[in-house]
């Protein structure tokens, strides 16, 4: 797949931590209920980590009791890529961002209206703007 936007992969290297450049590059997830976004109420936006393209607002965030920030729907449709993973065992849809490729994580159908799907976000993958 070819992004907008080409990632500098030694750059970013030096610039995310282990667990960011792990998620983000290599595919990667981090802990449930141990990272910076599952549980937060403030208002804003979430952006890709590695571009920061607007992905997420906090809007469309909701408890899916999962551990993970959890979403019922992207900013807009051309914001996110959704690809199918056959790892592990089992069929699921990772979600990467489509404007630089980085992993987000993976969206499930059981989320709640007007969508019903659940985009299941690495909090290590984003970055979180806070509105004034």
């Amino acid at each position: 797949m070819s992004y907008k936007i080409k990632l500098d992969t030694e750059k970013l290297k030096k610039e995310l931590t282990p667990l960011e450049y792990n998620v983000c590059l290599n595919h990667g997830t981090e802990a449930p209920f141990q990272n910076a976004f599952y549980d937060s109420k403030a208002k804003g936006i979430y952006s890709c980590k590695c571009c920061d393209t607007a992905l997420f607002t906090s809007e469309s965030k909701f408890d899916s009791g999962t551990g993970w920030p959890s979403y019922f729907e992207p900013i807009c449709n051309d914001v996110i890529e959704e690809v199918v993973d056959t790892t592990h065992g089992m069929r699921r849809v990772e979600v990467r961002c489509a404007a630089c490729g980085s992993h987000l994580g993976h969206v499930f159908p059981d989320g709640p209206a007007p969508t019903y799907q659940r985009y299941c976000i690495n909090s290590a993958s984003l970055n979180f703007n806070e509105e004034a």
